[in-house]
């Protein structure tokens, strides 16, 4: 059973952490094990070989260049528009690499994505000597600070890009977005209406809980939740309230679980806990699952989005997760409280392909 997992940020750790994700983890891992400058180097979890080692064969893989709003801001950004940008960009061209070395397939409409499904159908066990099977991926940005104006929405559009979550941490050039608080304003309401008219995916993820009853109102196209977690599990604004993940059910969205361990414990402290000290594991993710499930009285908006390269490693994820290839575990846990085969399907990727076979 293959998977299809919602957030990966591939591009920004190729770029910006500079790893060679064709490579094999461990080789990846022992490369940067010396290095100090980022707080997971020598415990990273994902690279392509080792998301093929756990048959995930799809993916959202992003954009993601914020603006600092200030000198002080708590998470690091770019001075401007511009930069941020060019940041995309960089990323862009690595994606493009990764196209033309077979390494990847871009999935951006009905015929890219079926192409995509035929060959994972046809997929069989690669012998050594066999050339790597292309990761199909479908781009995202995550946060929109880097479009410096409606233009270059249209741009990325035009290179591939596919959906869009307007918001990332604090406030944004669009949005507000965790820990922030605040409403959409004219320029948010601008870009949700250009992200509408050329079909694009609004992801909710991120966004604040104002900004996100404005954007249901606003918004009339497809939208997911790509990453995301439960407050009711795990009280904080990052999370989504059962109110809110009720609205994306009547709109027939998809939620993508997360996997970042501080979003798995109410007891997490971060730069302090560890997923052995507090006994984060899959178990954890599964009740989030679970819960939406429960709440939905269906698994129809259940998936994967697991989030685990957003510049952090396995001192932050689930314990018996410290590979993405390890994820798979996740299936076995929900079989063994009571999901059956087709049930599992659907939560692997069943869901987010009946979501892009109509969005796209």
């Amino acid at each position: 059973m293959w998977i299809f997992d919602a957030h990966l940020d591939l591009a920004m750790n190729a770029i910006e952490w500079n790893r060679d994700l064709t490579q094999p983890l461990d080789v990846v891992r022992a490369s940067e094990a010396h290095l100090k400058d980022k707080v997971d180097r020598g415990r990273g979890t994902v690279t392509l070989p080792e998301m093929r080692r756990g048959s995930i064969l799809g993916c959202v893989a992003t954009l993601i260049a914020r603006v600092e709003h200030d000198a002080f801001s708590p998470v690091q950004g770019w001075r401007s528009a511009a930069q941020a940008w060019a940041m995309t960009q960089a990323q862009r061209a690595w994606y493009r690499c990764m196209e033309e070395a077979g390494q990847m397939r871009l999935i951006a409409d009905a015929t890219s994505l079926n192409a995509h499904l035929d060959a994972v159908a046809g997929q069989q066990e690669s012998s050594p000597n066999e050339e790597p099977f292309p990761i199909g991926f479908v781009l995202s940005l995550e946060g929109a600070d880097a479009i410096v104006d409606y233009d270059y929405l249209h741009r990325l559009h035009a290179e591939g890009l596919r959906a869009v979550g307007p918001a990332h941490y604090g406030p944004g050039r669009y949005a507000f977005g965790t820990d922030a608080d605040g409403p959409l304003g004219d320029h948010g309401r601008q870009l949700l209406q250009e992200m509408d008219s050329l079909g694009m995916i609004l992801d909710v993820t991120h966004l604040c809980d104002t900004c996100f009853w404005e954007a249901l109102e606003i918004y009339e196209g497809p939208l997911w939740a790509s990453h995301q977690n439960c407050r009711t599990l795990v009280p904080h604004n990052r999370q989504f309230s059962d109110e809110q993940f009720k609205a994306l059910f009547a709109r027939g969205a998809v939620i993508g679980s997360a996997m970042d361990a501080w979003m798995l414990s109410p007891d997490w402290v971060r730069g302090q806990s560890t997923p052995e000290q507090l006994g984060v594991t899959l178990a954890n993710v599964a009740d989030h699952i679970d819960h939406i499930c429960q709440l939905a009285g269906n698994d129809q908006h259940c998936g994967f989005g697991t989030d685990l390269d957003g510049a952090y490693g396995h001192e932050q994820t689930p314990a018996d997760a410290k590979r993405i290839s390890e994820i798979r575990g996740l299936l076995d846990i929900l079989q063994d409280r009571g999901y059956d085969q087709a049930a599992l399907a659907r939560i692997a990727h069943g869901n987010f392909v009946r979501f892009l076979r109509s969005a796209l």
